[in-house]
């Protein structure tokens, strides 16, 4: 069974607790022993007031007794435990409680013992009694040929593959490195006798064994990190090998991140699956609920609609009751009193009228919030799945990247060693920066260029306007070409091209 203990105070708290029946179907006062008093909150007060003689704060030890769920664990089960557990943490003798609590369908009970001892006004010291308590469970599942839960043999390393989705959502909460992986390599590594043993203890945990690039024997987990044996386990890497052998028929990193990334995927399907059935169970529970509070509904207006309509025909009725017939009725019709009785009638039709619509809209106003209470299970269920799936859908694609190729980086080109090319020589990759204009002029908006060519028209001296301001590209280039013309003739010549001039 699984057992969970502390050490604490507070013993009238602690007795009301284990009173407390709002949460527990059945509460059952089994033994008070070694106390004056024969209740649970007496026996708490005297624990309390033979502290009082000591400087203990904790003067009680509380533990709780869960036997599997599918097993009928009888009282004789409940007392050995209690017995085994009084004498490996040294509590032989001391007074105790036990209590058994019945809840949905599961029967545990709580044993409480006081701490100090009487004859040497001393508190028992509770050293290390998690791990007894934890060897005592397992020998009571070995014992009885129960099934034992897979984290019983060392709750801290448990193969994340195995996981259930709300192990997996408690492991988030708790951190990714939660857990200590050079211990675990070291007690995987203390009860190994061989390379089998030694990679089926870290298979068990969630880590592969593998051959490394460099380090020889390497250790890929879950995460995708790559662990060092020799380091992790403090030891050198002759006694790796001689205790693992040559790390050559081991598969490589790649091969074991491959390996473990294929894992991670089918737990994740495995968790996306698990999510979506319980969804789909919550969806069904509360589409039901919803089914039978709108026949509910619909049946209470139904009868409310009859009751009013039974109403309304009995005081209709009534009312018209209250008319004389033959001879008085035509005195009332000449004395005015049926149009008076007429009023009347009006007016307390219509108040029936109102009543009624009042108390349907009051009745249709509480179930609406009824209906809306549930609505918002079903909203909230539905945000739960979506944010569950979206955690999931994340964590996967974080594994994928840890356990993906890393990505290759190119080295930055250098420049060529060797003397600088003069500054003309260089051809320049960017063409160069504009130069900053003023402060005034960048922040004047853009101008059109038809707006700009209007302005330099305008300010251009009188005729400049009717010059062509540039000289077509085929008029300038005949013009250079006739000007070289004549400079290599007159020079052939020995005189002017324009002899005439001369004269």
């Amino acid at each position: 069974m699984i057992i969970k203990a502390s050490q604490r105070g507070g013993g009238k708290a602690l007795a009301l607790h284990l009173l407390k029946t709002e949460e527990n179907e059945h509460v059952e006062v089994h033994e008070v022993r070694g106390f004056v008093s024969d209740d649970i909150v007496g026996a708490m007060k005297e624990a309390y007031a033979v502290s009082r003689g000591t400087r203990c704060k904790q003067f009680l030890f509380s533990v709780s007794l869960n036997p599997p769920e599918t097993e009928r664990v009888g009282v004789h089960v409940f007392e050995a435990v209690a017995d085994r557990i009084e004498k490996k943490t040294g509590l032989e003798g001391q007074p105790r409680i036990i209590v058994f609590h019945e809840k949905e369908g599961r029967r545990h009970a709580h044993v409480v013992w006081s701490r100090i001892d009487v004859d040497s006004m001393t508190a028992v010291n509770m050293s290390h009694f998690k791990t007894k308590l934890r060897d005592i469970s397992r020998e009571t599942y070995l014992e009885h040929d129960w099934r034992m839960p897979k984290g019983l043999m060392n709750s801290e390393a448990r193969d994340p593959r195995n996981f259930t989705l709300a192990e997996w959502q408690q492991a988030k909460r708790m951190g990714e490195n939660a857990r200590d992986l050079k211990a675990m390599m070291q007690e995987c590594w203390a009860v190994s006798d061989s390379r089998a043993a030694f990679e089926q203890a870290l298979g068990e945990r969630g880590i592969v064994l593998a051959k490394g690039d460099r380090r020889g024997h390497v250790a890929v987990t879950h995460q995708g990190e790559v662990l060092s044996v020799a380091r992790c386990t403090d030891k050198k890497a002759k006694e790796v090998r001689a205790k693992l052998g040559e790390p050559d028929t081991l598969p490589s990193v790649d091969q074991a991140k491959a390996s473990m990334a294929q894992d991670m995927t089918r737990a994740f399907n495995r968790h996306v699956d698990e999510a979506r059935a319980k969804h789909a169970a919550e969806t069904i529970q509360l589409q039901l609920r919803r089914r039978e509070m709108t026949a509910s509904h619909a049946a209470e207006r139904q009868r409310l609609d009859a009751t009013q309509k039974d109403r309304w025909v009995r005081e209709t009725r009534e009312r018209q009751e209250r008319f004389n017939k033959g001879f008085r009725g035509l005195w009332d019709r000449v004395t005015g009193q049926h149009a008076r009785l007429r009023k009347q009638n009006e007016l307390e039709a219509y108040a029936a009228l109102r009543r009624d619509r009042e108390q349907r809209d009051a009745l249709v106003s509480a179930q609406l919030e009824e209906r809306q209470q549930l609505q918002v299970r079903l909203h909230e269920g539905r945000q739960r799945q979506a944010e569950l799936l979206h955690d999931l859908r994340r964590d996967r694609s974080q594994l994928r990247e840890a356990f993906g190729p890393p990505a290759e980086k190119k080295p930055p080109e250098k420049a060529p060693a060797g003397p600088a090319r003069p500054a003309a020589e260089q051809t320049p990759e960017r063409p160069p920066a504009p130069e900053p204009r003023p402060q005034a002029e960048a922040e004047r908006p853009p101008v059109p260029d038809h707006l700009e060519r209007l302005a330099a028209l305008r300010e251009a001296p009188a005729g400049a306007a009717a010059q062509p301001t540039k000289e077509p590209e085929q008029e300038r280039d005949a013009a250079s070409r006739l000007q070289k013309f004549r400079e290599q003739r007159s020079a052939d010549q020995g005189h002017s091209i324009f002899p005439e001039r001369h004269q």
